[in-house]
């Protein structure tokens, strides 16, 4: 009782001296008791507050590392004696059975860890504001005084990566597209494309090569940074229509996490608005222009203009006196500043506009690619070139796996030999064929199997149809069946029919040269 008594009496003295004493030299005792307490713990503590400043405007990415991987730590350390926790739900789903809760540590609390064979302890600290309903919430690390030096980064790196995995991983992705109104706008949607490289019909060595390109860039931040690079990479994605582009892309943003701007270049009135839109894509994201030969005469701007005799490598002087009068050259001055040009795609891609943020990949696609410029074309702009083509033989036997589930069978052996003989299909015309009889697989294989004769067929006849001299046959039946054919170069008829093809194909191309 008598120890008691002289708490309470302790007590007591200490309430009267906080309510005599002034506050400033309050505070000063106070960290005289903290300074004494540091110097005899063998422990140092470092504060993670959530913003930053006192105004508690600017948060404090640390703070949300921390936060995340503290969340990771809970759930896969289960060996670890679990604290109290905060259980919530996403707001988006408020319904328990259908969403996973999600847990963090509760406040006051804390919760071990270990790094390189040294123990650490995390404590969440929410303090209210004095006449305010606000709270004050901060992260405080404990760790041993003696590694403190070396261990705090190295530990700090091991954070913000871990939470950073956790945090491309788990985010919601969107796919943007550049709205009608003009300007510097983008619109958003989920991004829910199923596609993957394991559902891609590719080429093995094609796939291999993109997976160890792709990766490479991801993992790349120091190799940027240490070579004085833009932190992106271009690709060219180019083949007939059906081949897969748009799949890819998807599957490229699926393997790395990855938002997608899908930008539609008719839409951008000016190169203004352009470096707008860039300016406001984000990190990790996958900048996609498709059709790129289609959206912009890109290649037209190195030649003469399609209204006025104007040619681009003359000077202002010159472009004057092509013109008949100044009205002329100030219409088209107005139009040339409103219009995007290659010169702006090229600041777009390659220029000091697109360092403005760091992890991004630039996607174009083309049917033609004859038909872009070269200067867009070149490394550092598109630096990786993939070509789409029809499906070979191992993309017939993947898809038609995935498609009817059928991995051996003997009709799969007349296909290969068809596409070896010239037939040609995309893996869209493949898919659409065993879309069609996905309920029946024999009926799949065998409408595929005689779509690809078929196609065979036709490209057989094409080359014997372009074969001028056909030769002496060996045999009587085979120099009947030429006669009977009519080739062009078994009789009279053939060769009349064979300079009229001839004739009007020069004057197709005469046509299309003045263009």
């Amino acid at each position: 009782m008598e120890f008691l008594s002289q708490m309470w009496s302790l007590l007591g003295l200490l309430t009267i001296l906080q309510n005599v004493l002034p506050s400033q030299l309050l505070s000063l005792l106070h960290s005289l008791w903290q300074t004494l307490q540091d110097s005899l713990t063998p422990y140092s503590y470092f504060d993670v507050p959530e913003f930053l400043g006192s105004a508690s405007v600017e948060p404090n990415d640390l703070y949300r590392h921390v936060h995340l991987y503290l969340h990771q730590s809970v759930l896969t350390s289960p060996s670890l004696p679990p604290p109290r926790l905060t259980v919530s739900l996403p707001r988006s789903n408020s319904n328990l059975s259908s969403a996973s809760p999600s847990l963090s540590l509760s406040p006051n609390h804390s919760l071990d860890d270990t790094f390189n064979g040294h123990h650490l302890v995390w404590t969440l600290h929410a303090d209210t504001l004095q006449d305010s309903l606000e709270e004050r919430r901060s992260f405080s690390l404990r760790l041993p005084k003696r590694h403190a030096s070396t261990l705090l980064p190295a530990y700090l790196a091991h954070v913000s990566n871990s939470a950073d995995s956790l945090e491309r991983s788990s985010r919601t992705r969107r796919l943007h597209t550049n709205s009608q109104r003009g300007g510097g706008a983008w619109m958003s949607v989920p991004f829910r494309h199923p596609a993957t490289f394991d559902t891609l019909a590719l080429d093995p060595s094609v796939k291999s090569q993109l997976l160890a390109d792709l990766s490479a860039f991801a993992d790349g931040k120091e190799f940027y940074h240490r070579t004085g690079r833009p932190w992106k990479r271009g690709y060219l994605l180019h083949g007939p229509p059906g081949t897969g582009k748009s799949s890819l892309i998807a599957a490229m943003a699926n393997y790395l996490r990855y938002d997608v701007y899908d930008l539609e270049l008719t839409r951008v009135t000016s190169n203004s608005d352009l470096r707008e839109l860039l300016i406001q894509t984000t990190n990790r994201s996958v900048i996609v222009i498709e059709d790129i030969d289609c959206s912009l005469e890109l290649t037209g701007d190195r030649r003469n203009h399609q209204f006025g005799k104007v040619d681009k490598n003359m000077n202002k002087r010159q472009r004057v006196q092509s013109f008949d009068d100044d009205s002329d050259y100030e219409d088209y001055s107005r139009r040339e500043e409103g219009r995007v040009t290659l010169s702006g795609l090229l600041n777009f891609t390659d220029g000091l506009w697109s360092c403005c943020g760091e992890e991004r990949i630039i996607v174009f696609t083309t049917n033609f690619a004859d038909g872009i410029d070269p200067a867009l074309l070149r490394a550092g702009r598109m630096d990786v070139h993939v070509r789409l083509g029809h499906c070979g033989a191992h993309a017939v036997r993947e898809l038609v796996e995935r498609y009817a589930g059928v991995r051996e069978h003997h009709l799969l052996d007349n296909t290969e030999r068809y596409i070896q003989a010239g037939a040609e299909m995309t893996p869209a015309e493949v898919g659409e064929v065993l879309l069609r009889n996905r309920e029946e697989p024999e009926t799949a294989l065998r409408e595929l199997v005689a779509e690809l004769q078929r196609r065979a067929g036709a490209s057989g006849e094409e080359e014997d149809e372009g074969w001028e001299d056909s030769g002496a046959e060996s045999t009587e039946g085979s120099s009947e069946k030429k006669g009977k054919k009519g080739k062009p170069g078994s009789g009279w008829e053939g060769k009349v029919r064979f300079l009229g093809r001839l004739r009007s194909l020069t004057k197709s191309d005469s046509g299309r040269r003045g263009v």
